[in-house]
């Protein structure tokens, strides 16, 4: 069946009472190394010469009454965009708007599931939807209705939207989307995470490439903490962290041997943690078994690269996880860290925000039960760059850089282990 391509159709106008996204968009469709354009009635994203992911395969089609099919294998991203329309003015939606589709999830035992809203440069929101999408799984299609201010966060002009909704999808699954429009007055009947909230809102790590060994790995740090126990060791050190904590026990093994062990020191680093995550993990008893001297954390990382969390939010996490601490672990003495810097340059836009970060946290720090220390100089250049010798993706640390942290640690960490 011939088409008209959707950005040659005429969009409705922005005083309607509904803007119809199957009308004035073209659809993207993408994958993490290449994207194409739904143009006809199927498309399948073409690989690079020398795919980093050469086992990933990402494909779309357009049903004869419009429905839209977004398939997905072994992917990092896919994505079903729409873009290159008319930018729209969504401000005046905003106070009772809604997003509305129907969505049908045929296949996403391995994969996950995120709605999006691009309404600018560098401002992007999600909806996370990888638990409640799964539950959908099989059951036909469902309304899907989100306020419009699920998208939205304090300071965010929604009056040049470019991309009005983006479906993605991560690992493997199949997600067929139709009837997508944005309503100026509408009923949400679907829940969605409070922005505000959610930094301080413990919950499981709700990523596809995560969901298979977050919750044993779990288990194994609660078995391993129980195991020094059983064997009369006292544990008088624990790392808190994301993956880069969990590092400590990979690239920084060596390092780990030489300066904690003899601590009979547990890392609880967890790859891609953000502040709720860890707050979860130590409300479900990763703290408890034990009375360690000291506790190391840095947390926070990834509220940045997730979601370029409002700083203040994110210090408020880091704050719910040090009353946890001291709630399950009076004695110990906290070690809070500085956000490492990452991005390869200053200038770099996560850089920065971690650095608004960073200069929030003295402030959480008594310099007695709670000590602060920011290591960032010592795994940078003179000039601020990072060195792929110490930081080689720009943000995990190399077996160097693991050496540099824990000299770094010594002054400050030595007397609070102390007796």
């Amino acid at each position: 069946m011939n088409r008209l391509p959707l950005a040659l159709l005429v969009a409705l106008p922005l005083t309607a009472q509904s803007l119809d996204l199957d009308k004035g968009w073209s659809i993207a469709v993408t994958d993490f190394e290449g994207k194409a354009k739904l143009a006809g009635d199927r498309v399948t994203v073409p690989k690079p010469t020398n795919p980093r992911v050469p086992d990933s395969h990402v494909a779309a089609r357009r049903s004869a009454d419009g429905t839209l099919t977004l398939q997905f294998s072994n992917s990092w991203i896919a994505q079903l965009r729409w873009q290159d329309g008319k930018p729209l003015d969504l401000n005046p939606y905003l106070a009772q708007g809604t997003v509305e589709f129907d969505l049908n999830v045929i296949d996403l035992a391995h994969g996950g599931m995120k709605f999006k809203l691009g309404c600018g440069k560098d401002c992007e929101r999600k909806i996370p939807y990888l638990f409640a999408g799964r539950e959908l799984i099989g059951k036909g299609r469902q309304h899907m209705a989100f306020a419009l201010k699920c998208f939205w966060r304090e300071g965010d002009d929604f009056s040049n939207v470019d991309i009005p909704f983006t479906l993605e999808g991560t690992g493997s699954g199949e997600l067929q989307i139709s009837k997508l429009r944005i309503n100026k007055q509408g009923k949400a009947t679907t829940a969605c995470p409070d922005y505000r909230k959610q930094s301080v809102t413990p919950e499981r790590l709700q990523e596809s490439w995560a969901v298979d060994w977050w919750l044993p790995r779990h288990e194994q740090k609660l078995a391993e903490i129980q195991a020094h126990r059983e064997a009369g060791r006292r544990v008088d050190l624990v790392f808190l962290g994301d993956s880069i904590t969990q590092g400590w026990e990979n690239e920084g093994k060596a390092a780990w041997a030489q300066s904690f062990a003899k601590y009979n020191a547990v890392a609880l680093g967890f790859g891609g943690d953000r502040t709720e995550n860890l707050l979860w993990r130590l409300q479900h008893g990763e703290l408890d078994g034990m009375s360690p001297k000291a506790v190391v954390m840095m947390i926070g990382t990834n509220n940045t690269g997730d979601r370029l969390e409002d700083p203040a939010l994110t210090l408020a996490g880091i704050q719910k996880n040090l009353d946890e601490i001291r709630r399950r672990q009076p004695q110990a003495k906290v070690l809070l860290l500085a956000l490492f810097p990452r991005g390869e340059k200053p200038d770099d836009l996560m850089r920065r925000h971690n650095a608004r970060i960073n200069a929030l946290l003295p402030q959480l720090a008594d310099g007695k039960q709670v000590v602060f220390l920011d290591i960032g100089r010592a795994l940078t250049n003179p000039d601020g760059t990072l060195s792929k010798d110490i930081l080689p993706d720009w943000l995990h640390l190399s077996p160097a850089g693991y050496e540099i942290w824990a000299r770094s640690l010594d002054t400050t960490l030595t007397p609070l282990l102390a007796p």
